[in-house]
């Protein structure tokens, strides 16, 4: 497997995680189930946030780190992204083509 790139762009995230969700044995696993995962990621995201802000949590629950937490979501997002063959660096242009478009009010 080729390491992740120097510099890399959206394109080499995506392959990289491609390799290594099969080089790790994860390449089996449905859509529900990558969907299941990126929710829970999500959740520790916002849990992370919350502790990190100060709004009230549990004193004795787990320490999360938002930095890590994003990472976690944004590689089960790739990981939807290839799962469906979607890639995610066209399909933000082609929405923001699209919500430049768009009156915001």
């Amino acid at each position: 497997m080729q390491p992740l790139k120097e510099n890399p762009k959206l394109q080499d995230f995506q392959t990289y995680i491609r390799d290594v969700t099969i080089q790790r044995g994860f390449d089996k696993e449905s859509a529900p189930e990558l969907l299941m995962l990126l929710l829970e990621e999500c959740g520790e995201l916002a849990k992370a946030a919350r502790k990190t802000t100060s709004i009230k949590t549990d004193a004795q629950s787990e320490t999360f780190h938002v930095d890590l937490e994003a990472a976690d979501v944004f590689i089960y997002l790739l990981e939807i992204c290839n799962y469906f063959n979607i890639d995610l660096e066209q399909a933000f242009r082609d929405k923001e083509a699209i919500n430049e478009k768009r009156t915001w009010t």
